[in-house]
């Protein structure tokens, strides 16, 4: 069957890439293959499910049928999860065709005219993902349909003993370990001690739970760090372990009562009085989203799902944020273009966060030319629980049991493959780390884990990710023990071998123990919920991890050796303070400075993107991705109530900071920065500034340099000095380190970010100006503090003074939130890129309606981008009840709202600006 899709956004854009071709149009046919004729009824019944009446048009025809001359057909390459084929099996299983196999492939026909062959071929080439797909031009694809049975079931012996110390470093890069000299030295002696060697799923194992994505072994490194300040002075000290010494302590030291887990679980969770226990992660799939972005990001969104079901919350919410090189930004051989990257990235996140029914609601995206053949791609959820809720852990005896999707060979080496930088030949051997993901199967899971809980099931619980059940299983029975066989393991399609089955990170798996007299129960709900489960082995009582195929033993290790074996790496450290360096001289034209800056990528409207993912669906959100009477201004913090919370009751906050611009100039500072500006976000949302928890996600380049390391010890230290000046404690983390390409490191990006509560939904303020005559309020002191700043990008000039961290943030936090919740403040704006110019010009966009400001100072003080600034709109009225409010905080009345549709701008004295809102609007990217 061939369904020709009318007006899909994919057709565009393949259109927008065949634009220099002679076609006639791109038309989108979708293949639906199956290996026998389906009985009587069930085809007409088929053809409802995978044909909109309304847009689409389908025909029947032979798998073989001539798909035209100037088209190619796309179809996943065997083996890759096919979604849509699963999904149709099972509906075909149910409408009384069991086993029916699907395939499906999608033709690409660029119509009649004549089309050069050659452009034809180049087109289909950049179509198609080599990574996970397969093409052909002129022709149909012949259906591969993978037989249903059969299995590999060799355990081979790895002939460690036998290797060099250099013969070992070689075969670690060539199998995907990733192991160092020290560790491959560790393995040896262990295995010398048993008088054996390992086999290869014991191998994989040690390497899957010692990568640097599993065990973070970076920042629990010993680092002898030396820091060489501005002016010459020089600090020396030892870090035992950045993790411990900077982040944990930091939310030690902030000590809040109401963190409930911080840095122990899948999830940070902390408790929100009217909502119950509230938990968030956010995660990272850059390596991944390099390779295939489709299927790396939407696989980011699925697995940080995964770790709130990991702590039995329900998942409410998702976030992204994104960085990605300008679109047509040069790359390297082997790596995709920024362009492709993007379109990919943003589809597989809409894709799966759609499909789940979650509201995708904050977010942001950030453009630099470093991320070229690396884009980053932070992937967050949110998830809420009941008060009080527990679980004891497993205990010898316990089932272990498997919920959700197959195992396949996807995701294999996934750990170990985000742990090393890439290259041409990385790329090229590590496609069976890429993932599929199946949203459907996990929106299954989610409700399953629901149940599972409300009932008391659940024992203990943990997402298959990185690692698959090699790292879920071995940390659930990391204090029990556990035995397992993988044998019982259901399979996606035969050849796998037993250690493939172990460390794959096929995706919608979770892993959870069960104690026996509640598996039946368990078994009946997960058939309500079509849910596929299986029973793998059972917890013991000594600490070890055994996996058998079979009769044969794939791995026995003891857990001490797997979890605390890796010996602790010693790392070296440095980083001197570079010179403050020159700042941006003055603007020539105002006007053409600010069309600047609101057109730059990183400033201008993301509506193109976040129109693609669903963030009003529940029902909940108060505050999304954009704002105002258009509904497409720029929204700070976004505001939200859970389903099934009181609508009258606290509302939950995010708020993002990302500044990767500072990184180069002062990581430590830009620390800081982000935190502030997280924060910042959150406060003008409305949400509690005392009540704020944070989580710090590092993407690094090359920590095997001494520099580099250098930068990340710095930004780690700021983290820890502004969470305790900002009273936010840190109550989850992750890091993505050697994010680089040909040996070239991305531009240093530290991610916080923010959940806190709105003390009630009403309360929640946008950036959208709101009557005429109000007045406007700066916030902040402002610095020539122009390092790092949008305006110097925009100028192309490097260096300069990165904004200084403030010195008692708290008070005017607390000022701010008293004057939203006592009425004071109609709409609020931090000044971030940009500074007030960019600021001022966004609360009129946001708004439709003008403004008249009058500030005092040097040229900078409308382009520097100090902390601390918020912009607020005052009703005439409450002026003075604010002053009194910010009694000892800085800030200044500088303007009122105005009806005739212009911002003017006067400094020192004279006019500088006089631009009309429809204009402003036009640069930023949207029509006012």
């Amino acid at each position: 069957m061939e369904v020709t899709t009318g007006g899909h956004p994919e057709a565009t854009r393949v259109a927008a890439l065949a634009a220099d071709l002679a076609s006639t149009g791109v038309q989108r046919r979708r293949r639906y293959i199956l290996d026998r004729e389906p009985p009587a009824g069930v085809l007409d019944r088929i053809v409802g499910v995978v044909a909109d009446p309304v847009t689409d048009v389908h025909r029947i025809v032979a798998p073989d049928a001539p798909i035209g001359p100037n088209a190619f057909d796309v179809a996943y390459l065997p083996g890759v999860t096919d979604t849509d084929a699963r999904q149709l099996e099972g509906i075909l299983a149910e409408l009384g065709a069991p086993g029916t196999r699907v395939v499906t492939s999608t033709v690409w026909d660029l119509g009649d005219g004549t089309v050069d062959a050659a452009a034809l071929e180049g087109l289909a080439a950049g179509v198609a993902n080599a990574t996970v797909e397969r093409v052909a031009v002129g022709r149909p694809l012949p259906p591969v349909f993978v037989p249903p049975v059969g299995d590999e079931t060799t355990v081979r012996t790895i002939p460690f003993s036998s290797w060099t110390p250099e013969e070992r470093l070689v075969e670690s890069r060539r199998r995907l370990w990733s192991l160092d000299a020290a560790e491959l030295e560790a393995v040896a002696a262990f295995f010398a001690a048993e008088d054996r060697d390992p086999t290869d799923g014991e191998m994989e194992t040690i390497a899957q739970t010692w990568s640097e994505h599993c065990s973070h072994k970076t920042f629990r490194a010993v680092i002898d760090f030396t820091h060489v300040a501005d002016g010459g002075a020089s600090r020396s000290e030892r870090i035992e372990g950045l993790l411990g010494t900077h982040l944990r302590a930091a939310t030690d030291a902030v000590a809040a009562e109401w963190v409930v887990s911080a840095f122990v679980d899948d999830a940070g969770i902390v408790t929100i009085d009217g909502i119950g226990e509230v938990a968030i992660k956010v995660e990272t799939h850059n390596h991944p989203s390099a390779l295939e972005p489709f299927g790396g990001a939407a696989t980011g969104v699925g697995g940080v799902v995964r770790d709130v079901l990991g702590v039995v919350a329900r998942p409410v919410a998702t976030l992204d944020v994104l960085c990605f090189a300008p679109e047509g930004t040069p790359t390297p051989d082997g790596s995709l273009p920024p362009g492709r990257i993007a379109a990919g990235v943003v589809a597989g996140i809409g894709d799966y966060g759609n499909k789940l029914g979650l509201p995708t609601l904050a977010g942001a995206v950030v453009y630099d030319a470093g991320y070229a053949a690396n884009p980053l791609v932070y992937c967050g959820a949110v998830g809420v629980r009941p008060a009080g809720t527990e679980l004891p852990g497993p205990a010898p005896g316990d089932l272990v049991v498997v919920l959700g999707g197959a195992t396949g060979r996807d995701g294999i080496h996934g750990a170990t493959f985000s742990s090393i930088e890439l290259d041409a030949e990385t790329v090229e051997s590590a496609g069976a780390a890429v993932q599929i993901g199946d949203p459907i199967t996990e929106k299954g899971l989610i409700e399953i884990i629901d149940d599972a809980r409300d009932a008391g099931w659940i024992r203990g619980v943990t997402d298959c990710g990185a690692g698959g059940f090699s790292s879920a299983i071995g940390e659930l029975g990391a204090a029990t023990g556990v035995q397992v066989d993988v044998a019982l393991a259901p399979r996606k399609y035969p050849g796998l071998a037993p250690w493939e089955v172990w460390v794959s990170e096929a995706q919608e798996r979770m892993v959870i123990a069960v104690r026996p007299d509640d598996i039946d129960a368990l078994a009946a709900a997960a058939l309500r919920r079509h849910v596929d489960m299986c029973v793998l082995g059972e917890f013991r009582g000594d600490g070890r991890i055994v996996v058998t195929h079979g009769d044969t033993t794939l791995v026995d290790l003891p857990s001490d050796f797997l979890h605390d074996g890796r010996p602790r790496r010693h790392l070296s450290a440095q980083w001197t303070d570079p010179p403050p360096g020159s700042d941006p001289p003055p603007p020539t034209d105002w006007a053409v400075t600010l069309d600047a800056l609101l057109s730059h990528p990183t400033v201008a409207t993301k509506e193109r993107i976040f129109r693609t993912y669903d963030h009003e669906v529940r029902g909940g959100t108060v505050v999304g991705p954009a704002c105002g009477p258009g509904a497409d201004g720029p929204s700070d913090g976004t505001v939200f109530v859970p389903l099934g919370a009181d609508l009258d009751g606290p509302a939950l906050a995010l708020g993002l900071g990302i500044r990767p611009s500072y990184g180069t100039l002062d990581p430590y500072r830009m620390a800081h920065a982000v935190l502030d500006e997280a924060v910042r976000n959150l406060v003008v949302a409305g949400a509690d500034p005392d009540r704020i928890a944070v989580l710090d996600n590092f993407c690094w380049g090359d920590v095997a340099d001494p520099d580099e390391l250098g930068a990340l010890v710095r930004a780690s230290e700021g983290c820890h000095d502004a969470a305790v000046a900002y009273g936010t404690p840190f109550v989850s983390g992750k890091d993505s380190l050697n994010n680089t390409y040909e040996g070239v490191s991305i531009p240093r990006t530290l991610l916080i970010t923010g959940l806190a509560p709105v003390p009630a939904a009403g309360l929640a303020r946008t950036s959208a100006l709101t009557a005429p005559g109000n007045v406007l309020v700066l916030v902040g002191a402002t610095a020539a503090e122009l390092g790092g700043s949008l305006y110097s990008e925009v100028l192309g000039v490097a260096g300069g003074t990165v904004p200084a961290p403030l010195t008692e943030p708290r008070a005017r936090y607390r000022a701010v939130h008293a004057a939203i919740r006592g009425g004071l403040v109609q709409a609020a704006h931090d000044l971030s890129e940009g500074g007030l110019l960019v600021a001022a010009a966004e609360m009129c966009i946001a708004g439709r309606l003008g403004a008249s400001l009058e500030v005092d100072g040097e040229w900078w003080t409308l382009l520097a981008e100090s902390s601390g600034r918020l912009l607020l709109e005052v009703s005439p009225d409450d002026v003075d009840a604010l002053a009194d409010l910010f009694a000892g905080i800085d800030h200044v009345r500088i303007g009122t709202v105005t009806t005739d549709g212009a911002l003017r701008i006067a400094l020192g004295g004279g006019t500088v600006l006089d631009v009309g809102v429809a204009d402003l609007a036009r640069s930023w990217g949207i029509e006012a």
